[in-house]
Parts: structure tokens; sequence; C-alpha cells
């Protein structure tokens, strides 16, 4: 693997935005620790009726297909063999990790009787017929490959690392103690050292199978997290019900997943004063309008062989969120296939923008606002609900803003012109 690829973003840690998200972490987290103290009642107002609310709504259906960024340019890079993509692999994985890692916590403060959670792990209380077992094993298993996959830029780390600095530092610390540093402290760090030299060669012999199935789980199991509304036939409406469910879904994570990569990279370049990756981000963009166009066409060929189309022009409070979310997604695309929008960066950033906004909305349509079980029941977040899962998007991007300052994630720039570059946002716009 090309690991002289990519580079550390060379920038202080403890900034304006590092505070704010941090804030917001520390919130949500708190607000996590009351639930599991006062019980879910306390933060949320889900009930019988509605058992998931947004929680399950966004930080698993919807966040894990905004996650799936690292899926789609595996696809591109190693199916397709588009190896002058392979620069933006490793961002790309890093926000999936986050992702699918968050999702699964996440689950964790959703289910009513955590302490039972063991008994996923015991084989003898498996339903493998069950759609909702299927995602689970598939979305941990998918995590863990992608830490495996992310581990190479933490080994490469590990053996570049100049361990004297390092080892000044903690003389400081434990001068400022009274203290001497014991010497073994030293030849651990040493140790460590060469287990990362070590590890690192052999790790990249088995990447290319860890990558086949970093492509097979997620294909697995964003076609299941539509195959779970298969059996609320008389809950979900009509215009979200269907036999394609799991199709749409599947589609549906893929033009997420490169639109999100575009999304992730423009703003990375613009808070991080780094040159835009145009040529790079207009080929991603050549990709989108061809799978939300099929995308498109099995959702209206669907709802005209089922008889659904005048549902969707009704304009009441159904209709309304199917034709946003079809806008949406259709604006997004022509976009895309202007050439010159392709290649300007704010087109760019507002097509992606707005085939992620519309993805999304799909995503809660179907798993939120088109489920009605019935009468009586009623369901609206309670602001800590919101306030959890904004705690938990702030550590995602804390996370990665963190780690792209002390790991060799993003692309490198190799000339000094690039290195010079700011973010000019007009340019070929």
């Amino acid at each position: 693997m090309g690991h002289d690829e990519y580079q550390v973003h060379e920038a202080k840690i403890l900034t304006p935005s590092f505070i704010v998200l941090l804030t917001l972490t520390l919130i949500g987290f708190a607000l996590i620790a009351l639930r599991f103290i006062k019980g879910i009642g306390a933060v949320s107002n889900m009930s019988d009726g509605y058992p998931w609310g947004i929680w399950i709504t966004y930080d698993v259906a919807t966040g894990t297909a905004i996650a799936c960024g690292g899926y789609a340019m595996a696809i591109l890079i190693y199916i397709r063999n588009r190896m002058h993509y392979h620069p933006m692999i490793r961002s790309a994985i890093l926000t999936s990790m986050f992702g699918y890692g968050l999702a699964g916590f996440s689950v964790m403060v959703d289910v009513g009787r955590p302490w039972n959670a063991y008994n996923f792990f015991v084989p003898s209380k498996w339903q493998v017929n069950s759609a909702m077992f299927e995602v689970a094993v598939c979305v941990m298993a998918y995590t863990t490959v992608l830490i495996m996959e992310f581990l190479p830029a933490i080994l490469t780390t590990l053996e570049k690392t100049e361990w004297k600095t390092l080892q000044h530092m903690l003389d400081l610390v434990y001068g400022r103690l009274g203290m001497e540093r014991p010497e073994r402290i030293g030849d651990r760090l040493d140790k460590v050292k060469e287990l990362a030299a070590w590890a690192r060669p052999r790790l990249d012999k088995v990447l290319i199978f860890i990558i086949v199935l970093g492509i097979t789980l997620p294909t697995m199991h964003q076609s299941s997290l539509g195959s779970l509304l298969l059996i609320a036939s008389t809950k979900l409406h009509p215009l979200w019900h269907t036999g394609f469910l799991p199709l749409l879904f599947l589609i549906n994570c893929m033009y997420i997943g490169y639109s999100i990569a575009i999304l992730e990279s423009v703003l990375s370049c613009y808070a991080f004063k780094r040159p835009f990756e145009t040529k790079e981000l207009s080929g991603l963009a050549r990709i989108i309008p061809f799978l939300t166009v099929i995308w498109l066409c099995v959702v209206i060929g669907d709802l005209a062989w089922r008889g659904q189309l005048g549902k969707a022009l009704s304009f009441d409070f159904y209709s309304r969120f199917f034709l946003l979310e079809f806008c949406l997604i259709a604006c997004g695309s022509l976009l895309l296939f202007s050439k010159r929008k392709r290649e300007s960066v704010r087109w760019l950033f507002v097509s992606a923008a707005l085939i992620v906004l519309g993805g999304a909305l799909y995503r809660f349509n179907v798993y939120l606002i088109g489920f009605n079980p019935g009468k009586g029941w009623h369901y609206f977040p309670a602001l800590a609900e919101v306030m959890i899962t904004v705690g938990i998007v702030a550590f995602e991007i804390l996370g990665y803003q963190v780690l792209v300052k002390i790991l060799p994630v993003l692309p490198k720039l190799h000339t000094r012109e690039q290195q010079a570059a700011g973010h000019p946002m007009g340019e070929k716009a």
C-alpha cells in the first residue's frame, strides 16, 4: 500500500471548533449517563407504538448510509481499479469507522434492557432468520474491518515517531513530580516501535482480504436495513412500502457514500486551508447521477406498477415529504450532469449536499415519518433525544478533526505550490 500518499495535517488541536464540539459531546454523553441511571423514559418520548425514534432512524438507518464513503470509495478503487483515487480512501475509511462505531454504540443507548445485550454473543440465542440479526452482525463485523483497514495509519505513525521527543516530555513530567523516569518506559516505547515496524508490512499483505470483507459486509446489511420494514406492510405508508426496499436502500447508500466523500473533501480542504481536489471530486461526481437515475426510475416504476402515483401527487402530509425527498435527489443529480458544474467546487458542494439531504430524508421517511403504528400513537423527539444525537455526531467530527492532526490521513501535498495554496472558494465557481 502507498503509505507515502498520506500526510499529517500539522495544526493546533485546541481550536474554537474543538471547544464547541467537545462541549456538545459532553452534553450528549451526560444525557446518555442520565438515560442509564434513570431509564430510557427520562430522556426519550419513545413508546410501545414507536419503539424507535431518531436514535435508530438517524444513528443507525441514516448514519450508516452517511458513513458509507469508505464502502463506495473501496468499490471504485479496488473493483473498478481507479487507483488514482487511492489517496482519498483513508479519510473516507476514518469517517466510516466513526459512523459505524457510533451507530453500534447508539443501539446500546436505544435498547430498553441493555443488561441483556450479552445474549447477542450466545449462539443459542441467535435468530438467524432475522434481518435485524444480520444487520447487527454485519455492523459489528464491518466496524472491526474498518478499524483494521485504518490500522496502517496508526502503525506508520508509531513506526516513524521520534521517541526521544516523547521521552523528553516524560522526563519533564516526572521532574515536575520530583521523580525520576523509570528506564523501563523507554524500553517499552522502543518495543512498541519495533512491533509496529514488524506488523505493518505483514498487515499490508493481508489487507486485500480485509478490503474484500469491507465491500461485502455493507452490501449485506444496507439491503437488510430495507428488509426490516418489509414486514410493516400495514404501518408503513404505501409511498415507501415496497418489495424493492432492499434494493433501494443499497443504491441509496452508494450515492450517499460518493456524495459524502465529496462533502468531506471540500469541507476538510476549506477548514484546513488545503487546495481543493477538484479533479478527483469531478470524477466522483460523474458516477453519482447514474446511481440516482437508477434509483429514481425504480421508485417511479414501482409506484406506477402498484398504482400509487396518485398518492405521490396528492400533496398531503406524506406526499409533501415524498416530493421533497424526490426533488432534492433529482435536482442534485441534474446539476452533476453538467460538466461545467462538476468542475466547480461550489456546485460540487451544493449538489452533493442536496443528494445527501434527499437520501437521508428518504431513510427518515421510511423509518419514522412514513411509519404509522395506528390511532392514538404519536411521537416527536424529546430535547434530550436530539441532544444525545447531536453529541454523538459532534464526537464523530471531533474525533476526525483530532486524528487527521496526529495521523497520516489526508492526501499528501506533493509540490510547494500545493502546500502554499489557500482555498479560493470562488475558483471555477
